[in-house]
């Protein structure tokens, strides 16, 4: 392949992560993108520790400190009560590190805007129908029949990533019989920057403030056994997500009665693909994100997993050969998200409890943070204290 040659497939999170590690790095790179433009209308991410080195090592830290989003706390409580169960205070206890939370539509603003000033080139309105990685270099087929060669692809083009089947076949996903609902609420500017996490049976709602306060995000999760479409763009009534949480406090229902637009979507569970590049005669073809490795939302990683892996390819590919770097970035990145996607499994199952099991797992959790306030954090020292950036 030519030296510095890269096309990146997709300019959300993942993508332009990568592109931007990759210009830095010296590596001529262009990004395709389906959209007529790069936009982002989500919702709220939480932006733990080991993503937020990666942003300051990118030379983002000061647009990340303007967003006004670092989190002082995250706090559990019985949803159904309002009574507090645990709070960790991240700023007390991890003084030196970085906890955020940012609007989604921000933190892409935030990589679009590093990304055009380090010279990568952005097409729009680029979809892709065809990956094929059978010849001697990776070969794409757009909508329009236009064909795209590259000496190496990234393939950031999610969860239903066509390069993640050319690598590995069709994935099998299967319905966790668990849905979630989306939205955002108007906020007092000045509220503590905490999340929130209120727990009930068969369900739970996370919240915590946006934009320095002036916004609210609300995620709720529901256990039914009626199928859901997969996706972010399936509208509800807010009526609905209202009726599964009328149990839940008045703090909860205060926020619920807020929401005019809110946003469903079935969650699934798709396995960590088995592999994730392929070197070519000519080229190879790699794949990062939920390409890769699609979680479920219960430790708000995705993203974070996502910044991680551009990092860590760009700087894995500006050492060595993609002959030597790619295989040997999938062996460093793909237990580490297998782990992570397996945690996120289980606080799904642990958010949900009910009878008896519930009221002796909030026990232990006041008694654990009476006994070493410190234990529910450094469960996940592993986790949010690990940073990709030393290298």
């Amino acid at each position: 392949m030519q030296a510095g040659e890269v096309t990146v497939l997709g300019a959300g999170v993942a993508g332009l992560t990568a592109a931007l590690a990759l210009a830095q790095r010296g590596f001529a790179v262009t990004v395709l993108e389906q959209a007529d433009a790069i936009r982002e209308v989500g919702a709220g991410l939480q932006i733990s520790p080991n993503a937020s080195v990666v942003l300051q090592a990118l030379g983002l830290g000061p647009a990340l400190d303007a967003a006004q989003g670092r989190a002082l706390a995250v706090q559990l409580f019985d949803g159904l009560t309002g009574e507090s169960v645990l709070r960790m205070d991240l700023a007390r206890l991890r003084p030196g590190q970085s906890y955020n939370f940012l609007h989604r539509a921000d933190l892409i603003d935030m990589l679009a805007g590093a990304v055009r000033a380090a010279g990568v080139q952005i097409r729009l309105l680029q979809q892709i129908e065809t990956v094929d990685l059978t010849g001697a270099r990776p070969r794409l087929v757009t909508a329009q029949r236009a064909e795209i060669e590259t000496g190496l692809l990234v393939a950031a083009d999610g969860l239903h990533s066509r390069t993640r089947a050319a690598l590995n076949g069709a994935a099998q996903p299967f319905f966790t019989h668990q849905v979630a609902w989306r939205a955002l609420v108007p906020e007092t500017p000045g509220v503590d920057l905490v999340a929130e996490v209120h727990m009930g049976p068969g369900r739970h709602l996370v919240s915590y403030p946006l934009r320095g306060g002036r916004l609210r995000n609300i995620v709720a999760v529901e256990e039914r056994r009626a199928w859901v479409e997969e996706g972010w763009s399936l509208s509800d009534d807010p009526l609905e997500m209202r009726l599964a949480f009328e149990r839940f406090s008045p703090r909860v229902r205060g926020w619920l009665e807020q929401v005019q637009d809110v946003y469903l979507w079935g969650l699934f569970r798709h396995p960590v693909a088995e592999t994730w590049a392929r070197v070519l005669p000519e080229g190879a073809a790699v794949i990062l994100g939920d390409a890769a490795h699609p979680t479920l939302p219960f430790l708000a990683q995705g993203a974070a997993m996502a910044i991680e892996d551009g990092w860590t390819l760009a700087d894995h590919l500006a050492r060595l050969p993609p002959d030597q770097a790619l295989p040997r970035w999938q062996a460093l990145r793909r237990p580490r998200c297998a782990r992570i996607v397996a945690a996120a499994n289980g606080n799904a199952r642990a958010y949900h409890l009910s009878g008896p099991m519930r009221g002796l797992a909030h026990l232990g959790l006041r008694l654990g943070a009476a006994v070493h306030p410190g234990f529910a954090l450094a469960r996940f020292d592993w986790l949010y204290g690990h940073d990709v950036t030393r290298g």
